[in-house]
């Protein structure tokens, strides 16, 4: 017995790093889009690659999940934290999705120029944006529940900036590609926002053994 908690122990191990792993590379898929449209480059490739990278460590963590699952039939406690887990793998993997669809619609819309509306509106949202992408990540690093609680507050102003945002682009001239470009961005990084509080959700449930909704 001894030795199959043990080994459960490693098991947890490795899918704790990979896990880590991808919310490294989600964060990175997430400032290279946002950098990208708001300097008017081109990141597309490079967000493309993390985010299909993603979906691939996805796999990987759900599988060693159900391998530690099926081999060592682990106690509420270790459940708990696997199936945690797999929910924060696809929040990350959402990271990166949302962070490909930034790139793509910059891309698509406008040419990979600058085209950011009410710049100082926009650099508040992705910076806010950002500092919760990271907080997400360093809370699941040391296991701090009340670290992911605080995303709930960020999270309510990024949705009022959103909304706010909203609004202004109502009253903009008429539609032109760089307005709906701006439009779909700000929708990407209102979810990629969303995703973050589901992962501090779960952090905050393995740390605690409480299920609390932070939106």
């Amino acid at each position: 017995m001894k030795t199959l908690s043990r080994l459960l122990d490693i098991g947890l191990e490795q899918l704790t790093a990979v896990v880590l792993k991808m919310g490294e590379a989600a964060e990175k898929a997430v400032r290279a889009s946002i950098a990208g449209f708001m300097d008017g480059r081109d990141v597309s490739e490079q967000v493309r690659e993390l985010s299909e990278m993603l979906v691939t460590m996805t796999v990987s963590v759900e599988d060693k999940a159900f391998e530690l699952i099926v081999k060592y039939q682990p106690v509420a406690s270790d459940l708990r934290i696997i199936n945690s887990y797999m929910k924060i793998a696809y929040d990350f993997e959402r990271y990166g999705r949302y962070a490909w669809d930034t790139s793509f619609t910059h891309r698509k819309f406008a040419a990979s120029e600058k085209c950011a509306y009410s710049w100082d509106t926009m650099e508040r949202m992705t910076e806010m944006t950002l500092r919760m992408v990271r907080t997400s990540i360093e809370a699941l690093r040391t296991n701090d529940g009340e670290l992911a609680k605080s995303l709930a507050s960020t999270e309510s102003e990024v949705d009022e900036i959103y909304s706010n945002y909203l609004d202004k682009l109502s009253k903009a001239p008429p539609v032109t590609k760089c307005i709906v470009c701006n439009l779909l961005v700000v929708r990407y990084l209102e979810r990629i926002a969303d995703h973050a509080t589901y992962v501090g959700e779960a952090i905050y449930y393995i740390a605690s053994g409480d299920k609390i909704i932070l939106r």
